[in-house]
């Protein structure tokens, strides 16, 4: 009978003793898994689902109540004792120079600027009436007409004072540019009868309109303006070039698709926000104030048609 060796027997006790911490440890982590995983679940709204082969498998499983959580809330005051991150500070350092451009004041307005119905209001007004003057510079003629689509001025109100860049970029925040295209007088007559049915804005052009039975908008009669507030009428074979944004030109289809029938597209090289925003400044640079009223250009014909100064809701 061989005897035991008391050293073997020693290393083999402390091999299982590690082996038996191990697995301890590991029995410890999953149910600690699985507690938490149950906890999460229930937390969002999920039933837990009842294990595969027990009873309940065909009954609507419990939703554990919510797992009560302990934890402190602390208010922190912001302000000039909290250190500055340098991490941070290089990394916005870049844009910090342009988000201070933004609160330029570049000119001030005479009064308050407010969307409408018809022809945008007098905000409709300043925005075509910008694009024209500074279309005109841009390509050293006079344009004839400019019109803008109501839905891209995402502002409905400019108030009265300081007119900031912040102000332009939130009023026109696409980066849509400008583009002049040939369309015939009868071409032309259909697009001002879309821009008075859709409430969009326009610059050197007078629109007679009418309330139609569903008391929208609809055109009576058009014709252009002229430098002196002369009005010309529009001849339906004649070639006219106008002003108008490409965002308008690409929709090809819609209310819209009189201008693919348009010829002789031209970009300008400039966004309608540069162009409003250089308009602007240079009517502030001219020591003039920002100023659009609402004038003749939209004239309501018959009565008991609503106000084109009605605000949009």
């Amino acid at each position: 009978m061989s005897k035991s060796n008391p050293a073997i027997n020693k290393t083999e006790t402390s091999a299982k003793s590690r082996l038996s911490r191990v697995w301890c440890i590991h029995l410890l982590l999953v149910c600690a898994i699985a507690i938490s995983s149950q906890q999460v679940t229930a937390q969002q709204g999920a039933p837990v689902q009842p294990t595969l082969g027990t009873r309940s498998a065909h009954k609507p499983a419990k939703t554990p109540a919510p797992a009560k959580t302990k934890g402190r809330v602390r208010e922190i005051l912001v302000d000039a004792s909290i250190r500055d991150d340098p991490a941070l500070e290089k990394m916005l350092a870049p844009y910090s120079a342009k988000v201070r451009a933004l609160e330029v004041v570049i000119g001030k307005l005479e009064g308050e600027l407010k969307k409408a119905s018809v022809g945008a209001g007098n905000l409709g007004n300043f925005v075509a009436d910008g694009i024209r003057v500074q279309s005109s510079a841009k390509l050293g003629e006079p344009v004839l007409l400019a019109i803008t689509n109501s839905g891209g001025l995402r502002k409905n109100t400019i108030a009265a004072g300081n007119l900031r860049a912040a102000d332009i970029f939130e009023l026109l925040p696409f980066e849509n540019a400008l583009a002049e295209v040939d369309l015939t007088g009868e071409q032309l007559l259909k697009l001002l009868n879309v821009v008075v049915s859709a409430g969009d804005a326009l610059s050197g052009a007078r629109i007679r309109y009418r309330m139609n039975a569903d008391n929208r908008p609809e055109l009576v009669s058009a014709g252009l303006l002229d430098s002196q507030g002369r009005e010309t009428e529009i001849d339906p074979k004649a070639t006219y070039s106008i002003v108008t944004n490409d965002y308008l030109l690409k929709l090809g289809s819609g209310r819209y698709a009189v201008l693919q029938e348009g010829k002789n597209v031209r970009t300008l090289g400039v966004t309608l926000r540069n162009a409003l925003m250089d308009y602007v400044k240079a009517e502030t640079a001219s020591g003039r104030l920002i100023k659009a009223g609402l004038d003749d250009r939209f004239v309501l014909i018959g009565p008991n048609a609503q106000k084109p100064e009605s605000p949009q809701r």
